[in-house]
């Protein structure tokens, strides 16, 4: 399996020469380059590339900026590696959760460590996991009652797919509806003490029998995909993923 690079980066010599160095990779097949950040956007969502390179600093949006555009609006972002000039910006992008740096000139021995974490990371990319049911006894509490501020709603808990936090409200997500509550995840999480609900992430209460799948994602983490007519995607944050496989004897 090829991984597909994009490099962008308004620097003819360093992309003449990462150019280069890629063409001798016989698993990186190479996409179009950039040399703008508004140009890597428009490109990056034509061609869907597995790995972005791309230059720290380039004009108009920067490569940080593109890459915080391109995280926000894509379910299956890119691994994505920083090219610059100056180490002090290493911290930047290592905020984006990138796999590497490298710096100009380039270096042929880091340039192989880069492609090792590379292939490393995407090797790690396998079929999504498809969880069973998990076999949980259930508590003596066969119903649930949610205060909407109006009236006491009477709700099965297995018919909840999960519960995030909006705008000081909680909102439940059903088989049926969304239901919107004063109570704090933290306590619909402990009303479901006993049920197989967890939290993926600090703001997500998940129905673990809801899940249809579990895949890998980005730096470590995990998405969730619900059983709900929208598919929804849920975060799995890097901390809870040990929790969560253990959860089905994984």
């Amino acid at each position: 399996m090829k991984m597909k690079i994009m490099i962008a980066e308004d620097e003819e010599l360093a992309k003449e020469e990462l150019v280069y160095m890629l063409e001798k990779e016989k698993d990186v097949e190479l996409c179009p380059s950039a040399e703008t950040g508004e140009e890597l956007i428009n490109l990056y969502f034509e061609h869907k590339p597995d790995v972005l390179i791309l230059d720290i600093e380039m004009p108009g949006i920067t490569g940080v900026d593109a890459a915080r555009q391109i995280l926000k609006t894509t379910k299956t972002p890119p691994f994505i590696v920083f090219t610059t000039a100056y180490d002090s910006y290493a911290v930047e992008a290592f905020d984006l959760e990138a796999i590497d740096y490298l710096l100009k000139p380039f270096d042929q021995i880091r340039f192989q460590q880069m492609m090792e974490r590379l292939r490393n990371r995407v090797s790690e990319l396998g079929e999504p996991i498809k969880p069973k049911e998990i076999d949980v006894k259930t508590s003596t509490t066969k119903k649930l009652l949610i205060d909407d501020g109006e009236k006491m709603i009477v709700i099965s808990p297995e018919t909840i797919y999960y519960a995030v936090p909006s705008d000081r409200m909680l909102e439940i997500y059903t088989e049926e509806k969304v239901i919107e509550s004063k109570l704090t995840l933290q306590e619909l999480e402990k009303k479901l003490t006993g049920l197989p609900f967890f939290r993926t992430h600090r703001s997500y209460l998940v129905n673990l029998n809801q899940i249809l799948e579990i895949t890998p994602w980005f730096n470590g983490a995990y998405n969730i995909t619900l059983k709900d007519q929208n598919k929804t995607t849920i975060p799995v944050s890097r901390s809870a993923r040990k929790g969560l496989f253990e959860k089905f004897g994984n």
